[in-house]
């Protein structure tokens, strides 16, 4: 632990041209009598650390002095890849890897250049939860993660609905999607995707730091619990076709509309976006608006309830014709409207 500290003092200092005590403590979260004690050590192993006395002073290299260590390790560079995302970064438990990571690349880089990553963040910021919504971490997705990483099976306890299975699986890969985080995972030859935050168990087999019921270790496959990884799987794509999957799958019902120019705009903002593309682009290529310029489109809907609210906010520029009792409601709500306003 003293070892990484002092190498991750010397990149500090190497990558600034001046630090004071405060900052040195600040950085690697140690006390300010820590860091003079650590800057005495580097002292007597060759390191030209000096110091500035007064209210200016601070910690500095002398002599153009340079570390050779800046190699990246395997999981500093693929955390460094992750870096744009730290609130992913911080809950997947890499953000020690991450800090590690452009520490080292500072200190490779030429003085000008050391602002590179300061201007990047300050140009570019990834804000992945939804809106309105404060993200939770899900306990065991760190676990998860050092399995993905380490390419090691795990065995999991999972919520599907009110029962509890267990699962032996292959973990390939996760993905954040609007503050939710999934595992796409192997298990029985298949690929299937599981919401995090619905595991309550997770071991990763032969030591591989997770958590979850002792026993389950028992149960490792091969030797050292790895798994053999399908290169030709590509996690990005397997997303894409899963995620539209899943998309039609929930759209079971249609409903009938008769939309004006601005419902036409409205329509992929207010329900599935895909599914209103494809009923107006339909509707389009089949005749296109009538002669009040209303179109009238038939879109794939995931129930009455779901389009009961969704459609409520087309207010006057969607006319629901089909079917007859959800037309009805409408109808019935727009007269309560009315009401309110009269």
């Amino acid at each position: 632990m003293r070892a990484a500290r002092l190498i991750k003092m010397v990149l500090l200092l190497q990558a600034r041209p001046s630090m004071t005590a405060a900052e040195l403590a600040r950085e690697l979260e140690v006390s300010e009598r820590t860091v003079a004690r650590d800057v005495l050590s580097l002292s007597e192993a060759g390191v030209p650390v000096y110091a500035d006395r007064g209210r200016a002073g601070g910690y500095r290299l002398i002599g153009g002095y340079r570390t050779r260590l800046t190699g990246l390790a395997r999981s500093e560079a693929e955390a460094l890849f992750l870096s744009g995302v730290p609130t992913a970064l911080r809950e997947m438990g890499l953000a020690d890897a991450a800090s590690a990571a452009r520490l080292k690349v500072s200190a490779a880089l030429r003085p000008e250049l050391r602002d590179a990553a300061s201007g990047a963040a300050q140009r570019f910021h990834l804000d992945a939860p939804a809106w309105y919504q404060e993200p939770e971490t899900p306990e065991l997705l760190p676990a998860i993660a050092d399995a993905v990483w380490d390419d090691r099976r795990i065995t999991a306890r999972y919520l599907r609905k009110d029962t509890e299975v267990a699962r032996e699986l292959e973990p390939y890969g996760l993905v954040l999607k609007a503050g939710v985080w999934y595992l796409a995972a192997r298990v029985e030859g298949e690929y299937r995707v599981y919401r995090v935050d619905r595991f309550t168990a997770v071991t990763a087999y032969e030591g591989a730091g997770a958590t979850g019921p002792a026993e389950a270790t028992a149960a490792a496959g091969a030797s050292d619990g790895r798994f053999r990884r399908d290169e030709s799987f590509d996690l990005p794509a397997f997303w894409a076709e899963r995620a539209a999957q899943f998309a039609r799958s929930i759209l079971r019902e249609e409903v009938v509309l008769r939309l004006s120019a601005r419902g036409v705009h409205q329509l992929p903002y207010v329900t599935e976006r895909a599914a209103a593309r494809e009923a107006i682009a339909r509707a389009q290529a089949a005749g296109g608006p009538d002669e009040q310029g209303r179109l009238t489109v038939t879109l794939a809907v995931e129930s009455a309830e779901v389009a009961y609210a969704q459609l409520l906010s087309l207010g006057p520029e969607g006319e629901l014709l089909r079917p007859a009792d959800l037309r009805e409601r409408l109808a019935t709500a727009a007269r309560r409207t009315a009401a309110l306003y009269d």
